[in-house]
């Protein structure tokens, strides 16, 4: 055989055909923008990015720390609970006539269950690579949709609360030392004095109702206060006699 006829070349598959660096990965020009290795440059990139976040979050907390409301009383029935921020919008969606009452499930899992499926189909129902909003119209449409759905019940949840009403029944309030057997206590209590501690708490802290410990007020202006009612509160829901109203007075008179 003459020299250099007849030659084959064989492939070693251990043998790299390009002598590129082992994190740089190929350029896939057929996708928009610059790639990169995930480890370590990308990676890397994010745990910053995500550093810096949480550094921030830190110095947030430290700078303005979460607003405490008074111990929970279990049986306090009447305090409204509300939730945080992040979940008001579906607050507010259970107060509607068909989300909430009898229709409860309705609201609390039917409608949150189909719309959460819905936003986990869209990438299998649109399998575009493209990255442009305009390009992909069924996700941008789903997704504006669900942003604007929890844009709006939640203003409408901020809107509607009383807030004033809800600071007042979560006030920390001093606690006071009284005697639980004394007769006024007992009217407090008692059939006289039955709508009291619904509103204004077993232990005068408040609720629906202001607290009833510093009040300032007169026995006489309690009294009128009374009968004939404050704001929110009703006149003639005192069903004792006047002698055992003027024990209750003089008793909250001089809670402090």
């Amino acid at each position: 055989m003459q020299r250099g006829k007849g030659m084959k070349f064989v492939g070693d598959s251990r043998i790299k055909a390009e002598g590129k660096m082992p994190n740089v990965p190929k350029d896939y020009s057929e996708y928009p923008g610059k790639t990169e290795a995930f480890w370590p440059n990308f990676l890397l990139k994010e745990w910053m990015i995500g550093a810096i976040f949480l550094i921030g979050y830190l110095i947030i907390t430290v700078a303005h720390p979460s607003p405490l409301e008074r111990q929970a009383d279990p049986t306090d029935t009447m305090y409204i609970p509300v939730p945080d921020w992040y979940f008001l919008f579906m607050y507010q969606l259970l107060k509607y006539e068909f989300a909430s009452g009898p229709y409860n499930v309705i609201g609390a899992i039917v409608i949150p269950g189909l719309a959460i499926g819905a936003l986990m189909l869209v990438p299998f129902m649109d399998t575009s690579k493209e990255r442009r909003p305009f390009k992909r119209p069924l996700p941008t449409a789903f997704m504006l949709l669900a942003f604007a759905a929890i844009f709006y019940l939640t203003y409408e949840s901020v809107a509607n609360h009383d807030w004033e009403k809800a600071k007042a029944q979560g006030a920390i309030v001093e606690e006071v030392q009284f005697d639980k057997e004394s007769e006024a206590y007992q009217l407090y209590t008692g059939a006289p004095g039955a709508s009291c501690i619904g509103c204004h708490g077993d232990a005068f802290q408040g609720g629906l109702g202001p607290s009833l410990v510093n009040t300032g007020l007169t026995s006489e202006e309690i009294i009128d206060i009374v009968h004939n009612g404050l704001n929110d509160m009703p006149g003639g829901q005192w069903k004792g006699t006047e002698e055992e109203l003027q024990v209750l007075a003089d008793f909250l008179e001089n809670l402090k």
